[in-house]
């Protein structure tokens, strides 16, 4: 069975590289030592050691310098230049893949840098073409605790499934600091998100002066609640370690969900792909022909056309054939 891959997403400050480092060693400490793969190319330290890692490919300073680009510009440069390597990468990851069971993918904080970039995108699909793939969605529980910033969150989470269409595991990180049980209860209890959010109001820490707010956050928790029934979520302290075990048995839920809808639908997705390339290139060809004015009885036909190197080869046969008739008179 091929290893299944864990894309690690989240917001800057959400604790994802640390949660990336207390999964890798929660793994290792159960002898199945996974296949670590860093794909932010500004960050400056990382406490895990990474299999493969952007930064000894790609200088994101340097590229900052040459392009003369901010930070974020550079992050999706260096992406998009590390993406022309990702066949390299997958071969890679393949020779290993008798040996490991897990890959982690560690991305950038400045999330859009990754999610909404063309390399960003072509990075995951060679992964989940490849290999079962689940994205981590990784929150900050703290600071999920208003219900606006919580809605924000979850529109966030829905927008990256709809992006990938991967199986997703929403991960309510630092339950060491709070614990993630409000959240849960919000998603699964609309009344309870609506109670909160009346609070939120009166305390006037909503963040609008007027009803607007309220009332589109109202909207969008109606909205929302049908995506809650499909997610599986989390809670989990990449500080203290709790909560990785259920993490893991999500994630092999998620693979088989990906190996019996997924990988099916991916496989039409990429046949209609490789269809309409077939028929891009034929109307194409036919567009040459009817620009040069390329007339059909000179397109070759099959077997019964004529090509350059028989006809030669019957003019030669003809020259032998005379040649024999004059040495036999």
């Amino acid at each position: 069975m091929p290893p299944a891959t864990i894309i690690c997403i989240g917001m800057a400050g959400a604790g994802k590289t640390t949660f990336v480092q207390r999964l890798n060693s929660h793994l290792s400490s159960k002898e199945a030592r996974p296949y670590v793969i860093n794909f932010d190319p500004a960050v400056l330290k990382i406490p895990y050691e990474p299999n493969i890692d952007i930064r000894d490919s790609i200088n994101y300073k340097k590229v900052m310098q040459k392009y003369n680009l901010g930070p974020n510009g550079a992050i999706v440069t260096s992406l998009n230049l590390f993406s022309t390597k990702v066949d390299q990468v997958i071969n890679l990851v393949e020779k290993k893949a008798d040996t490991i069971q897990n890959i982690i993918i560690d991305t950038p904080g400045q999330i859009e840098c990754f999610v909404w970039s063309a390399s960003g995108a072509i990075l995951t699909e060679a992964f989940a073409s490849t290999f079962p793939t689940v994205i981590a969605y990784v929150v900050d529980t703290p600071r999920t605790a208003a219900p606006s910033t919580f809605m924000s969150n979850m529109l966030y989470a829905c927008s990256i499934l709809y992006k990938t269409k991967l199986p997703m595991i929403v991960v309510f990180n630092k339950t060491d600091v709070k614990d993630a049980e409000f959240a849960k209860e919000w998603m699964r209890d609309f009344e309870s998100f609506q109670r909160a959010l009346m609070e939120e109001r009166e305390n006037g820490n909503d963040g609008s002066s007027s009803g607007y707010m309220n009332s589109l956050v109202n909207s969008l928790s109606l909205t929302l609640e049908e995506f809650y029934s499909q997610l599986d979520v989390a809670s989990c302290s990449a500080y203290t370690g709790d909560g990785f075990d259920d993490f893991m048995d999500l994630v092999g839920k998620k693979t088989e969900e990906y190996d019996k809808y997924y990988l099916a639908e991916r496989k039409e997705l990429l046949k209609k792909n490789a269809e309409k390339e077939s028929q891009r290139k034929t109307d194409s060809l036919n567009k040459l022909v009817k620009d040069l004015d390329i007339k059909e009885d000179v397109i070759g036909r099959g077997r019964d056309s004529n090509v350059l190197s028989d006809i030669e080869d019957s003019e030669e046969e003809e020259e032998l054939k005379a040649e024999k008739d004059q040495s036999a008179k």
